[in-house]
């Protein structure tokens, strides 16, 4: 039985931020449901002093690499689709 460790970044734009307060606002409420539909950690990693700029990572671990496959694709599109922000960039590295 093996481990698998997926990590997702995000360089994500939030064009509508027209403050910090803003966009950590928009920001948390993405975080907050992908940690609770998916099960996953997440972090802001990156953009932090900037108001229309995050990174996120995004970490799952699984025992079946599609499957923690499948759900980082799901994470990815819900980013890309969502109404407040844009996918500008994602990678995804396993450990």
């Amino acid at each position: 039985m093996g481990t698998m460790l997926g990590l997702m970044h995000l360089e994500l734009h939030v064009p509508q931020a027209n403050s910090l307060k803003d966009k950590r606002r928009i920001i948390k409420g993405f975080k907050d449901r992908l940690g609770c539909r998916y099960n996953v950690s997440v972090a802001e990693v990156g953009g932090l002093d900037t108001h229309r700029r995050a990174t996120l990572a995004v970490a799952m671990v699984g025992n079946d690499r599609r499957y923690v496959e499948g759900a980082l694709q799901k994470i990815q599109n819900m980013a890309a689709t969502h109404r407040d922000m844009i996918l500008v960039e994602q990678d995804i590295e396993w450990l």
